[in-house]
């Protein structure tokens, strides 16, 4: 039997991102109805095929006819995972947003457990993956390096997540930035917890997260995002401290070349290069700083404006909610 359409918004909007997924549809829809049979929430299914070539769009509006929760979107070119995830929480209409992949690496049957950590007063709700997998001793010193850098408690960033809307509503997700969801989310207050969950094999097809490079790139996009996090904090302090010690050692060396030359009379050159490097240097970082300070106040009044539209709209939609029932 498969869960009827509601027609009010559902509480809880799944969200899958799909590339090249065709083997692996049919079955995670069929997973999602047998959830349904056992979860407590509405909900609703949207999987974005995120620029396939493959059979995906045809599988999925075959099986929109269905299932009645699920909601196809396409994009006419692949854009990335972050994109496709935003693109699905513009069009979703759960107060709960769940971030499901489409590999059957994890089954459905494990949402109802990620909802529970939210029912339970949690913001964000991530998982811990439990087994083996290829990955495990890389995924282990990143997670190793992310929960020390942004000093969380959780144990795994990379894994499926539950959340409330307003979580993303209030977070600005650059390209590849959805790895570290549960650092922003920590960073802007929100209450965040974790439950187990096992890892299977992948259903069907190949992975698009292998390759030696993701591992440089994803250190460095965890620097990225750790230096932006202590720079949009207190940006003149970030640049300040270093611009103040670059002057304090600038007029040092230059006291040291004055007495050189008016005690020793000896006159060294390089140390006046010196001196007007570290002077120039302390300057310009003081410079940084105040352009940081007026990029982060811009940055703010943008977010303030955002969030103001974005509750606009939810109040529209529990209008339209309402005159539908």
């Amino acid at each position: 039997m498969i869960p009827p359409a509601s027609s009010t918004d559902p509480r809880v909007s799944i969200v899958v991102p799909a590339y090249n997924e065709e083997g692996n549809l049919e079955e995670l829809c069929r997973q999602f109805a047998a959830m349904g049979q056992k979860a407590s929430f509405s909900f609703e299914v949207i999987i974005i095929d995120d620029g396939s070539t493959d059979r995906t769009g045809d599988m999925l509006a075959t099986l929109a006819g269905t299932y009645p929760f699920l909601r196809p979107l396409t994009h006419n070119r692949n854009r990335g995972l972050t994109e496709a995830l935003q693109t699905g929480f513009s069009e979703a209409r759960g107060e709960i947003f769940v971030f499901y992949p489409a590999d059957l690496q994890y089954l459905p049957e494990d949402i109802p457990s990620l909802i529970k950590g939210i029912d339970d007063g949690n913001d964000l709700v991530t998982g811990w993956k439990q087994g083996d997998y290829s990955k495990k001793f890389v995924s282990t010193i990143y997670n190793s390096l992310s929960r020390r850098l942004f000093k969380l408690k959780v144990h795994d960033l990379n894994s499926v997540k539950a959340f409330r809307r307003e979580v993303v509503d209030n977070i600005y997700l650059r390209r590849d930035w959805h790895r570290y969801l549960v650092a922003l989310a920590v960073e802007q207050g929100y209450r965040v917890d974790e439950v187990k969950i096992r890892l299977y094999p992948r259903h069907s097809g190949a992975s698009k997260f292998s390759g030696f490079w993701r591992i440089p790139i994803g250190l460095l996009d965890l620097l990225a995002v750790k230096s932006q996090l202590t720079l949009l904090r207190k940006p003149l302090l970030f640049f300040g401290i270093p611009g103040m010690v670059l002057l304090v050692l600038g007029t040092l060396t230059g006291l040291v070349a004055i007495y050189l030359r008016v005690v020793d009379n000896y006159g060294f050159r390089p140390l006046l290069y010196l001196v007007i490097l570290l002077m120039v240097m302390g300057v310009s970082f003081f410079i940084l700083g105040f352009l940081a300070e007026g990029l982060a106040a811009i940055r703010e009044e943008l977010s303030d404006v955002g969030a103001s539209i974005k509750r606009l709209e939810t109040k529209q939609r529990s209008r339209r909610a309402k005159k539908d029932e």
